[in-house]
Protein backbone atom coordinates (compact mmCIF):
# COMPACT_ATOMS: atom_id res chain seq x y z
CA UNK A 1 0.00 0.00 0.00
CA UNK A 2 1.42 3.12 -0.95
CA UNK A 3 1.82 5.87 1.49
CA UNK A 4 0.06 8.77 0.41
CA UNK A 5 1.83 12.15 1.23
CA UNK A 6 -0.59 15.18 2.92
CA UNK A 7 0.82 18.45 2.28
CA UNK A 8 0.06 21.50 5.21
CA UNK A 9 -1.02 24.09 2.59
CA UNK A 10 -0.68 27.72 3.03
CA UNK A 11 -2.40 30.18 5.51
CA UNK A 12 -5.64 32.05 3.42
CA UNK A 13 -6.80 35.12 4.78
CA UNK A 14 -10.77 34.39 3.85
CA UNK A 15 -13.55 36.97 3.47
CA UNK A 16 -14.55 36.52 6.92
CA UNK A 17 -11.16 37.23 8.27
CA UNK A 18 -10.49 34.06 9.88
CA UNK A 19 -7.41 32.43 9.16
CA UNK A 20 -8.07 28.50 8.21
CA UNK A 21 -5.82 25.59 7.27
CA UNK A 22 -6.26 23.23 4.70
CA UNK A 23 -5.37 19.60 3.91
CA UNK A 24 -4.69 18.60 0.34
CA UNK A 25 -3.08 16.97 -2.00
CA UNK A 26 -0.40 18.45 -4.16
CA UNK A 27 -2.18 20.05 -7.15
CA UNK A 28 -0.74 21.10 -10.16
CA UNK A 29 -0.17 24.98 -11.10
CA UNK A 30 -2.72 25.27 -12.92
CA UNK A 31 -6.01 23.85 -11.00
CA UNK A 32 -4.66 26.40 -8.44
CA UNK A 33 -4.69 29.20 -10.81
CA UNK A 34 -8.38 28.48 -12.08
CA UNK A 35 -9.43 28.02 -8.93
CA UNK A 36 -8.02 31.23 -7.64
CA UNK A 37 -9.53 32.49 -10.90
CA UNK A 38 -12.83 31.47 -10.03
CA UNK A 39 -12.69 32.64 -6.79
CA UNK A 40 -11.54 36.41 -7.80
CA UNK A 41 -14.64 36.18 -10.46
CA UNK A 42 -16.85 35.37 -7.70
CA UNK A 43 -15.86 38.37 -5.28
CA UNK A 44 -15.28 41.01 -8.17
CA UNK A 45 -19.07 42.92 -9.20
CA UNK A 46 -19.47 42.40 -12.79
CA UNK A 47 -20.45 45.39 -14.63
CA UNK A 48 -22.91 43.93 -16.82
CA UNK A 49 -24.55 40.14 -17.47
CA UNK A 50 -21.82 38.79 -19.18
CA UNK A 51 -19.02 40.40 -16.95
CA UNK A 52 -16.28 42.17 -17.87
CA UNK A 53 -12.80 40.24 -18.53
CA UNK A 54 -10.82 42.99 -18.71
CA UNK A 55 -12.27 45.17 -15.29
CA UNK A 56 -11.42 41.39 -13.99
CA UNK A 57 -8.26 41.28 -15.24
CA UNK A 58 -7.33 44.76 -13.46
CA UNK A 59 -8.90 43.71 -10.37
CA UNK A 60 -6.68 41.00 -10.29
CA UNK A 61 -3.76 42.44 -11.30
CA UNK A 62 -3.94 45.16 -8.26
CA UNK A 63 -4.74 42.76 -5.97
CA UNK A 64 -1.72 41.26 -7.14
CA UNK A 65 0.15 43.94 -7.09
CA UNK A 66 -1.35 45.01 -3.37
CA UNK A 67 0.01 41.66 -1.75
CA UNK A 68 3.43 41.80 -3.73
CA UNK A 69 3.65 45.24 -1.60
CA UNK A 70 2.04 44.17 1.37
CA UNK A 71 4.64 41.59 1.12
CA UNK A 72 7.50 43.38 0.65
CA UNK A 73 6.75 45.97 3.55
CA UNK A 74 5.89 43.12 6.08
CA UNK A 75 9.06 41.56 4.81
CA UNK A 76 11.21 44.81 5.00
CA UNK A 77 9.33 45.47 8.55
CA UNK A 78 10.97 42.29 9.61
CA UNK A 79 14.10 43.85 8.36
CA UNK A 80 13.92 46.47 10.19
CA UNK A 81 12.40 45.39 13.30
CA UNK A 82 15.57 43.07 13.69
CA UNK A 83 17.47 45.32 12.84
CA UNK A 84 16.12 47.37 15.98
CA UNK A 85 16.38 44.67 17.73
CA UNK A 86 20.14 44.25 17.43
CA UNK A 87 20.28 48.00 17.55
CA UNK A 88 18.07 47.74 21.23
CA UNK A 89 20.51 45.03 21.66
CA UNK A 90 23.86 46.93 21.78
CA UNK A 91 22.96 49.73 22.81
CA UNK A 92 21.73 48.08 25.83
CA UNK A 93 25.43 46.28 26.01
CA UNK A 94 26.81 49.72 25.44
CA UNK A 95 24.67 51.46 28.65
CA UNK A 96 25.35 48.26 30.28
CA UNK A 97 29.70 49.56 29.75
CA UNK A 98 28.95 53.04 30.39
CA UNK A 99 27.45 52.07 33.82
CA UNK A 100 30.33 50.13 34.64
CA UNK A 101 32.62 52.43 33.32
CA UNK A 102 30.85 55.30 35.89
CA UNK A 103 30.75 52.84 38.42
CA UNK A 104 34.89 52.47 38.12
CA UNK A 105 35.18 56.47 38.02
CA UNK A 106 33.35 56.92 41.18
CA UNK A 107 35.24 54.36 42.83
CA UNK A 108 38.30 55.91 41.75
CA UNK A 109 37.11 59.05 42.64
CA UNK A 110 36.11 57.99 45.99
CA UNK A 111 39.23 56.35 46.51
CA UNK A 112 41.33 60.14 44.85
CA UNK A 113 39.04 61.97 47.32
CA UNK A 114 40.44 59.79 50.38
CA UNK A 115 44.31 59.77 49.18
CA UNK A 116 43.42 63.87 48.72
CA UNK A 117 42.41 63.64 52.41
CA UNK A 118 45.40 61.54 53.41
CA UNK A 119 47.53 63.66 51.79
CA UNK A 120 46.54 67.15 52.81
CA UNK A 121 46.54 65.32 56.84
CA UNK A 122 49.91 64.21 55.95
CA UNK A 123 50.91 67.83 54.65
CA UNK A 124 49.25 69.41 57.99
CA UNK A 125 52.01 67.20 59.75
CA UNK A 126 54.89 69.00 57.71
CA UNK A 127 53.98 72.04 58.02
CA UNK A 128 54.10 71.86 62.02
CA UNK A 129 57.43 69.77 62.22
CA UNK A 130 58.51 72.23 59.14
CA UNK A 131 57.86 74.88 61.64
CA UNK A 132 59.33 73.38 64.61
CA UNK A 133 62.56 72.24 62.76
CA UNK A 134 62.84 75.54 61.45
CA UNK A 135 62.81 76.97 64.88
CA UNK A 136 65.12 73.94 66.16
CA UNK A 137 67.53 75.48 62.93
CA UNK A 138 67.92 78.87 64.22
CA UNK A 139 68.52 77.73 67.17
CA UNK A 140 71.52 76.01 66.27
CA UNK A 141 72.59 78.31 63.89
CA UNK A 142 72.48 81.11 66.63
CA UNK A 143 74.80 78.65 69.01
CA UNK A 144 77.10 77.61 66.52
CA UNK A 145 78.14 81.21 65.43
CA UNK A 146 78.55 81.82 69.27
CA UNK A 147 80.78 78.41 69.10
CA UNK A 148 82.99 79.76 65.97
CA UNK A 149 83.54 82.82 68.26
CA UNK A 150 85.48 80.80 70.70
CA UNK A 151 87.64 78.83 68.49
CA UNK A 152 91.44 79.20 67.89
CA UNK A 153 91.87 80.59 64.04
CA UNK A 154 93.16 76.94 62.34
CA UNK A 155 89.58 75.57 62.86
CA UNK A 156 87.77 78.53 61.90
CA UNK A 157 89.24 78.80 58.89
CA UNK A 158 89.00 75.25 58.36
CA UNK A 159 85.07 75.51 58.46
CA UNK A 160 84.92 78.68 57.03
CA UNK A 161 82.86 77.30 53.40
CA UNK A 162 80.82 76.15 55.72
CA UNK A 163 80.49 79.29 58.03
CA UNK A 164 79.55 81.71 55.07
CA UNK A 165 76.52 79.63 54.59
CA UNK A 166 75.34 80.45 57.50
CA UNK A 167 72.52 83.11 57.51
CA UNK A 168 72.81 86.18 58.49
CA UNK A 169 69.11 86.76 58.29
CA UNK A 170 67.88 83.49 59.41
CA UNK A 171 63.81 84.39 58.78
CA UNK A 172 64.55 85.49 55.51
CA UNK A 173 67.45 82.79 53.72
CA UNK A 174 67.07 81.08 50.09
CA UNK A 175 68.41 78.39 51.85
CA UNK A 176 66.19 75.24 52.31
CA UNK A 177 66.45 73.64 55.92
CA UNK A 178 68.18 70.63 54.82
CA UNK A 179 70.78 72.81 53.70
CA UNK A 180 70.88 74.48 56.97
CA UNK A 181 71.03 71.28 58.88
CA UNK A 182 74.16 69.96 56.50
CA UNK A 183 76.00 73.48 57.20
CA UNK A 184 75.44 73.04 61.10
CA UNK A 185 76.25 69.23 60.90
CA UNK A 186 79.54 69.93 58.46
CA UNK A 187 80.55 72.72 61.14
CA UNK A 188 80.21 70.61 63.70
CA UNK A 189 81.93 67.75 62.83
CA UNK A 190 85.13 69.58 61.90
CA UNK A 191 85.21 70.99 65.13
CA UNK A 192 84.50 68.02 67.17
CA UNK A 193 87.52 66.32 64.80
CA UNK A 194 89.95 68.96 65.23
CA UNK A 195 88.56 68.96 69.33
CA UNK A 196 90.58 65.52 69.68
CA UNK A 197 93.97 66.18 67.61
CA UNK A 198 97.16 67.96 68.76
CA UNK A 199 97.63 70.26 66.00
CA UNK A 200 101.09 71.68 65.50
CA UNK A 201 100.72 75.12 63.01
CA UNK A 202 102.98 78.04 61.86
CA UNK A 203 101.24 81.11 63.07
CA UNK A 204 101.98 85.21 63.63
CA UNK A 205 101.06 86.52 67.14
CA UNK A 206 100.94 90.18 68.77
CA UNK A 207 102.44 90.52 72.01
CA UNK A 208 101.65 92.82 74.65
CA UNK A 209 103.67 95.71 73.35
CA UNK A 210 102.24 95.60 70.00
CA UNK A 211 104.47 93.88 68.18
CA UNK A 212 104.59 90.71 66.23
CA UNK A 213 106.41 87.71 66.25
CA UNK A 214 106.57 84.57 63.93
CA UNK A 215 105.78 81.58 66.09
CA UNK A 216 104.72 77.74 66.52
CA UNK A 217 101.45 77.21 67.97
CA UNK A 218 100.46 73.66 69.92
CA UNK A 219 96.93 73.03 69.93
CA UNK A 220 95.52 70.44 72.61
CA UNK A 221 91.59 70.29 70.84
CA UNK A 222 89.74 73.52 71.54
CA UNK A 223 90.50 73.49 75.16
CA UNK A 224 94.47 74.73 75.19
CA UNK A 225 96.63 76.15 73.21
CA UNK A 226 100.85 77.41 73.32
CA UNK A 227 102.74 78.98 71.05
CA UNK A 228 106.72 79.82 71.32
CA UNK A 229 108.91 82.12 68.85
CA UNK A 230 111.83 80.83 67.16
CA UNK A 231 114.47 81.85 69.82
CA UNK A 232 112.35 80.75 72.76
CA UNK A 233 112.36 83.81 74.36
CA UNK A 234 108.76 84.56 73.54
CA UNK A 235 105.80 82.35 74.45
CA UNK A 236 102.18 82.38 74.87
CA UNK A 237 99.14 80.56 76.48
CA UNK A 238 95.80 80.44 74.31
CA UNK A 239 92.30 79.73 75.70
CA UNK A 240 88.75 80.15 74.62
CA UNK A 241 86.68 83.03 75.92
CA UNK A 242 83.43 84.93 75.24
CA UNK A 243 85.42 87.34 73.26
CA UNK A 244 87.06 84.85 71.32
CA UNK A 245 90.58 83.05 71.75
CA UNK A 246 92.91 84.51 73.78
CA UNK A 247 96.61 84.44 74.39
CA UNK A 248 98.58 85.69 77.30
CA UNK A 249 101.91 85.75 77.82
CA UNK A 250 103.72 82.59 79.03
CA UNK A 251 107.51 83.58 78.32
CA UNK A 252 108.74 81.44 81.54
CA UNK A 253 107.23 78.29 80.21
CA UNK A 254 108.88 78.88 76.49
CA UNK A 255 111.43 76.29 76.80
CA UNK A 256 109.09 73.48 78.06
CA UNK A 257 106.54 74.45 74.94
CA UNK A 258 109.65 73.77 72.78
CA UNK A 259 110.24 70.85 73.98
CA UNK A 260 106.85 69.52 73.31
CA UNK A 261 106.83 71.03 69.90
CA UNK A 262 109.97 69.51 69.57
CA UNK A 263 108.67 65.71 70.37
CA UNK A 264 105.49 65.62 68.09
CA UNK A 265 107.51 67.02 65.54
CA UNK A 266 109.63 63.83 65.97
CA UNK A 267 113.02 66.04 66.38
CA UNK A 268 113.36 64.84 70.02
CA UNK A 269 112.57 61.68 71.86
CA UNK A 270 109.56 61.60 73.99
CA UNK A 271 109.53 62.95 77.27
CA UNK A 272 106.90 63.92 79.90
CA UNK A 273 106.66 67.57 79.58
CA UNK A 274 105.09 69.90 82.23
CA UNK A 275 102.82 72.59 80.82
CA UNK A 276 100.65 74.96 82.15
CA UNK A 277 96.96 74.59 82.01
CA UNK A 278 93.89 77.15 83.04
CA UNK A 279 90.78 76.11 83.31
CA UNK A 280 87.60 77.99 83.56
Amino acid sequence: MKNKKIYKCRRIKTIGGVLVKMRCRPPTVALLLIAFFMFAFITIPFETANGSVDSARAALEKWVETRRIISKEKLEFELAKEMLSERIELLGREIETVRKKNSEIEASITEADKKRAEMFEENEKLKKASTTLSATVIELETRTKELLKKLPDPIRGRVKPLSQRLSENQEDTKLSLGERFQNIIGILNEVNKFNGEISVVSEVHGLPDGNHVEATSLYIGIGQSYFVNGNCDKAGLGIASQDGWIWRPANEHAAAIAKAIAILKNETAAAFVQLPIEIQ
